[in-house]
């Protein structure tokens, strides 16, 4: 078996996984959790079998446990009264009408990052918000360059259609 120096690996891979965590979550409370439930789960699974590569395997340790947050959150929503609103980062850039508007635009893409097929979600963070090329994600989720490229393509496709408006007709004013 082999053995892990984990104080060396936090601190070497721990602001990719904080920095992962973060940007799905949006967060500090929720990316703590998710920072420290990544590090346990990695070092179960490196106790059980051989790790090939660490920080990927965080990456996609982080990235899975933050899109179950969310998906925890969008539970726990559904059961909260409608008037009821969780915080939101957002920069304090802008007028409030944009920072509000940034802010409601990131909720929508978590909450949608969170309904998305969980293979779909794990590809989608990766390359976007882990920055990894289709060749990492292929491996980190041990599948071929091809199937990544098409769980990129779907989640795009389904993220494009949760996030455009929806169009309501105007009513016909009638004089």
């Amino acid at each position: 078996m082999q053995a892990y120096d984990w104080q060396s690996i936090v601190e070497e891979h721990g602001p990719a996984v904080w920095q992962t965590a973060y940007r799905l979550l949006g967060n500090h409370s929720d990316a703590a959790d998710c920072f420290q439930e990544t590090f346990l789960a990695a070092l179960e699974l490196a106790r059980r079998q051989r790790v090939r590569s660490v920080r990927g395997l965080l990456v996609r340790l982080a990235t899975t446990r933050a899109i179950d947050t969310l998906r925890d959150r969008t539970r726990q929503r559904r059961h909260e009264t409608a008037g009821a609103a969780g915080q939101q980062p957002g920069d304090d850039k802008g007028d409030p009408a944009s920072r509000a508007q940034r802010r409601e635009l990131a909720w929508q893409l978590r909450e949608a990052i969170g309904r998305l097929p969980a293979q779909e979600g794990k590809a989608f963070c990766l390359r976007y918000l882990s920055d990894m090329n289709y060749k990492q994600i292929a491996q980190e989720l041990h599948m071929s360059t091809n199937a990544a490229g098409v769980l990129l393509h779907r989640a795009k496709a389904r993220l494009r259609q949760a996030l455009t408006p929806t169009k309501t007709p105007k009513a016909e004013v009638s004089r």
